[in-house]
């Protein structure tokens, strides 16, 4: 079994595949006006209309309510992510912050309210572990 991708359901499409092509710098594939991906080199994060709900089950998902889940993006500067993102992102929910299992992290809401988290690894054993 290989993890493929994460979806996010939205009214607005467009603005949130646009957002993030700015956080990640990559260009969006769209396979419709009501479907993009964010595909990276490790896993692709899928963003559907809520029109496309009822083609899986009516009610199913609703956009903006979550927050349960982080989409997360190990970066090469979580501090130069943080720069580019600023002017941008209406909530930074913390500013970039060495955790203490090592990782540089800078968490922020997308424009649908989701929580998002560019991190770093900084310290040697969490560097260890994205050793590829």
């Amino acid at each position: 079994m290989d993890f493929v991708s994460i979806r996010i359901i939205t009214d607005d499409v467009a603005r949130l595949a646009g957002f993030y092509e700015r956080a990640t710098g990559v260009r969006a594939r769209w396979a419709s006006a009501e479907f993009a991906e964010i595909k990276t080199a490790s896993a692709t994060l899928a963003i559907g209309s809520t029109r496309t709900v009822p083609l899986f089950a009516p009610g199913a998902a609703r956009p903006s309510a979550d927050h349960s889940v982080i989409v997360e993006f190990l970066v090469d500067d979580v501090d130069g992510v943080h720069r580019s993102l600023t002017g941008h992102v209406e909530e930074f929910v913390q500013e970039p912050t060495t955790m203490p299992w090592g990782n540089r992290s800078l968490l922020l809401r997308d424009p649908d309210g989701n929580l998002v988290n560019f991190f770093t690894p900084v310290t040697p054993e969490a560097i260890a572990r994205f050793t590829r």
